[in-house]
């Protein structure tokens, strides 16, 4: 058995130290999760649980506004992976594969945009949807998050576009397709990384996002999960951690499933997109 070199064990401890480090929040939350209340600020703290319990879980899923959150987090993020991934596929084509007036100052302004802070823009976003009569729905909250996203997303996207050669598509179009079905059979599939990766990061950024929905949103009937979290704000009473732990690693989850599916192509993509363009 090949024996690994002093300097190369003492990078992957260091590298194994700093994954467990990584992982430590999220097993705290998993932990307290299943304890009991009072055990949650025991002193010293129980790093197992002991005896676990799912009441934590069934508090929350017993509650009808947690439902009624994650109805409209996931009617949100799904309208902002769709939008976002479309257009952010269609303008990335026109930036690489056509020749206009203006290409190179649109590159240079998807770029600038992203250096904009959010918090510069909080007070415009809130009156243009206060204008419009969209504050506290759906279709508000996605305008903005597929906004605030799509610059990147574009960008990326057209990273994975310059990694397709063109003439891939001009062989193809001398074998009788069109420049559309040239596209869609030769150019699409070979972008599929590429379209798993935005798409996940469109989903992140709306599933997870806080600050931008707790200003549009301000009815008690219009809410995120992260926003539905702050109902375990128990006033003087203190926090119900349990419930807050509970819900959390219930919102986690899907991100974790959906990390799990896609793994392998959402690496490759954020690689390839990242060192192409």
């Amino acid at each position: 058995m090949k024996r690994l070199k002093p300097s190369k064990l003492l990078v992957n401890l260091a590298l194994l130290i700093a994954a467990l480090l990584w992982l430590l929040p999220v097993y705290w939350m998993v932990n307290s999760a299943f304890q009991e209340e009072r055990n949650l600020l025991a002193s010293p703290p129980n790093l197992l649980p002991s005896p676990p319990t799912l009441a934590n879980f069934r508090g929350v899923l017993h509650d009808g506004s947690f439902w009624q959150a994650m109805g409209m987090s996931l009617t949100v993020a799904v309208i902002t992976v769709v939008v976002t991934t479309v257009a952010a596929l269609l303008a990335a084509v026109a930036l690489v594969r056509f020749n206009f007036l203006g290409r190179r100052t649109l590159v240079v302004l998807v770029l600038v945009i992203q250096m904009i802070p959010a918090e510069a823009l909080f007070i415009s976003q809130y009156r243009m949807l206060d204008s419009w009569a969209l504050l506290n729905s759906i279709a508000g909250l996605s305008l903005l998050y597929i906004g605030g996203v799509l610059p990147f997303v574009i960008w990326m996207m057209r990273g994975f576009i310059v990694g397709v050669p063109q003439e891939l598509e001009q062989a193809a179009m001398v074998d009788g397709c069109t420049h559309t079905q040239a596209f869609i059979r030769i150019t699409l599939p070979l972008l599929a990384p590429g379209l798993v990766s935005t798409s996940v990061f469109a989903f992140l950024h709306s599933w997870n996002e806080y600050t931008l929905a707790l200003i549009v949103l301000s009815r008690d009937s219009a809410y995120t999960l992260p926003l539905w979290l702050q109902s375990f704000q128990q006033g003087l009473r203190g926090a119900d951690w349990g419930g807050v732990m509970a819900g959390s690693t219930l919102i986690a989850l899907p991100v974790m499933l959906i990390f799990a599916f896609v793994q392998t192509r959402m690496t490759a993509g954020l690689v390839d997109g990242a060192v192409k363009g």
